[in-house]
């Protein structure tokens, strides 16, 4: 038996879609405005994950010029079918919902088949029949009207895989399980003993967050909802619980009859949760055709024991140091927004990245030359050893930790006669005020930690 500690991918993995191709699961994730977007994962245990790729690797995949840290690109969903590889993604910030398709996970990948107006809203997610078919489903604001902020509906239409279009056959198959619900989201498609299920999210994604089934033996419906819903959610357990925000799911069985879900889930600290969305893992059997989570326990566990042999997840954190010694960049280092290669350069000779100085800053909407990492655990370091090379008074270079464009910590070197000029600022709001500042010789290289 293997153990794993919870959330099983730490800092921000939001919105986890999971499938298994053999003996192996793969998932991905959101990554809004930062660039590479939609990191691969790939595991044969569900306890150690690799990064194996990153979808959206090319400018031409993804543009998110001028979006917000919270647009860009949203929920997507990865699935496997005779050969290939989709990935099926929205991307509020540019033409929305597209497919992308490989043959290997780890790329390349292909360029957009953007699904057009027609399917409008977000979340969409694919299934594949037992006799090809494939289906889109998704959500948009209710058609009929739209009531009330949050009034949504899952809807259901084929898709053509030799023109990646739509057929005319859009059903509307729900509204939400809960009266007036709000933000019914995130839907997938499985089928299971003749049924098939849609298992979607609800009620926005703070603290009342949860997850919802329903099932019909037509794909089309009618589709009754399961009783015992939400089948997840912490909204029960308080705002000061050490794990909130419940929601956005997806299944996935071992090939041997176990079943688990992927979700994602918040960690707060002192109410606020600065690690991001993370993914968690959780059971699944099934009583009458409805799956239970976690049964017997009903909240998301600390540590979920799983049937497989192997050697246990290590608990305790690495330190890992990047010295750019390979053609590319490390697959974990990100961007904000596109034009990474026009920020840097790197020289793997010298074991160092260059990164140019532009006008864009971290509290502007463009392409600072910033190369970020996820913040993974609350207790942590990160070390920047540089050397900086001034054109101009105005220019800077440093260490920040970036929440968004409004709310981030800046250590910052600027260039003045006698050496460099070190100063710690702290944006909030969108406004900057300084913490401390200092004086630093000229001697190089700077370390900042």
């Amino acid at each position: 038996m293997l153990s794993v500690k919870n959330p099983i991918m730490t800092g921000f993995f939001p919105d986890p879609s999971i499938c298994r191709v053999g003996n192996k699961f793969y998932t991905v994730h959101s990554t809004f405005a930062y660039f590479p977007g939609v990191p691969v994962f790939e595991s044969e245990d569900l306890v150690h994950w690799n990064l194996i790729s990153n979808v959206l690797d090319r400018d031409s995949q993804v543009p998110l010029s001028g979006c917000q840290h919270s647009q860009g690109i949203f929920a997507p969903t990865i699935r496997y079918h005779k050969g290939t590889w989709y990935m099926i993604t929205t991307n509020v910030s540019d033409q929305g919902n597209f497919i992308v398709t490989a043959k290997d996970p780890r790329g390349p990948w292909s360029e957009p088949y953007y699904l057009g107006e027609s399917t409008g809203g977000i979340d969409p997610s694919l299934f594949f029949d037992d006799d090809g078919t494939c289906y889109y489903i998704g959500q948009r604001p209710r058609s009929a009207g739209y009531r009330y902020n949050g009034d949504c509906e899952i809807w259901i239409q084929t898709l053509d895989l030799d023109t990646m279009q739509l057929k005319p056959d859009a059903t509307i198959v729900l509204t939400g399980f809960q009266r007036k619900a709000i933000w019914p989201e995130g839907p997938h498609l499985y089928k299971k003993d003749g049924y098939y299920y849609i298992l979607h999210a609800e009620s926005g994604t703070s603290i009342h967050h949860s997850v919802m089934i329903a099932r019909s033996k037509n794909v089309f419906g009618p589709y009754e909802y399961c009783p015992c819903n939400p089948i997840l959610t912490h909204r029960h357990l308080g705002a000061q619980y050490p794990v909130t925000c419940v929601g956005h799911a997806d299944l996935v069985d071992d090939g041997n009859g176990n079943w688990y879900m992927v979700v994602l889930a918040c960690r707060p600290n002192q109410g606020y949760t600065l690690l991001g969305r993370e993914t968690f893992l959780a059971k699944v059997t099934w009583e009458d055709d409805w799956p239970v989570v976690n049964a017997g326990v009903g909240h998301l566990e600390d540590v979920v024991t799983l049937p497989y042999e192997g050697q246990p997840s290590d608990d305790v954190p690495q330190c890992k140091t990047y010295t750019f010694d390979t053609p590319s960049l490390p697959l974990e280092l990100l961007t904000l927004r596109n034009h990474r290669d026009h920020e840097l350069e790197l020289h793997a000779e010298e074991h160092i990245v260059r990164l140019f100085h532009r006008c864009d800053s971290l509290k502007d909407c463009g392409e600072p030359a910033y190369l970020a990492l996820r913040q993974q655990h609350w207790n942590c370091e990160f070390e920047t050893s540089f050397t900086p090379h001034f054109c101009k008074e105005s220019d800077c270079a440093g260490i920040a930790m970036v929440q968004s464009n409004e709310n981030h910590l800046r250590a910052e070197c600027y260039p003045q006669d006698s050496g460099v000029k070190l100063v710690v600022s702290l944006c909030k709001d969108g406004k900057d005020s300084c913490l401390a500042q200092m004086d630093l010789p000229a001697a190089l290289p700077i370390k900042l930690k």
